[in-house]
């Protein structure tokens, strides 16, 4: 991991291609917990703590790349670990994924929720009036509104400067880590119930 002073904070970290082309999707879903999210979108910059992800492997159903099927959507999950991969979902949600394992391998892991940490005032008007403050980025469609993510940033590198990862030191020990299968994905047959969501025990902004 390279210093990255400045945007994310004097003693943060933007992670490098070391962290996210190893073999093991579901080892990286769980170590992405309590990692800081940023975009810089139109000179404003945004971030939370990543509280909630879902590890897919092209080897199960749940995958949009199962049985290693490319597709003009999928395509940047085969490249190496290290991009962002956004998709439409219900036509309506950008779901913001980073790609994992090494060229070729299609594995991925969804974000579903970050606690916000900086940029509030812009999330608050992306996201429009809202009933309570957990709200905010507390579901996958919801804090790619917030943050400003859209299909734009598809395919985008997170090791530059529009949207990245950064170790901020905070290290998320097992037991403050829930284990759950993966949400929505009831076409995946058997494979929905892999516990390969994990979620921050006890967080507030952790998805209902």
């Amino acid at each position: 991991m390279a210093d990255k002073e400045g945007e994310g904070g004097k003693y943060s970290m933007k992670l490098n291609k070391d962290f996210y082309q190893r073999t093991d999707v579901v080892k990286i879903a769980r170590e992405l917990l309590g990692k800081v999210l940023f975009t810089n979108v139109n000179g404003i910059t945004a971030s939370g703590i990543i509280v909630e992800t879902e590890a897919y492997s092209w080897k199960e159903r749940g995958c949009h790349a199962y049985g290693a099927r490319k597709t003009q959507r999928n395509a940047i999950m085969f490249e190496p670990g290290g991009f962002a991969y956004v998709y439409l979902c219900y036509g309506m949600h950008n779901m913001f994924n980073v790609v994992t394992n090494k060229e070729g391998v299609a594995d991925a892991i969804l974000v579903r929720a970050i606690e916000p940490i900086s940029g509030l005032p812009e999330m608050k008007i992306r996201r429009g009036n809202l009933l309570n403050e957990f709200q905010l980025t507390s579901g996958p469609g919801k804090l790619t509104k917030a943050l400003g993510i859209d299909r734009k940033l598809n395919g985008k590198s997170l090791f530059e400067n529009e949207v990245w990862i950064e170790d901020a030191g905070k290290q998320i020990a097992s037991g403050n880590i829930d284990v759950t299968p993966r949400i929505g994905i009831d076409y995946a047959g058997e494979d929905a119930r892999l516990p390969w969501r994990f979620t921050i025990k006890g967080n507030k902004w952790v998805s209902k």
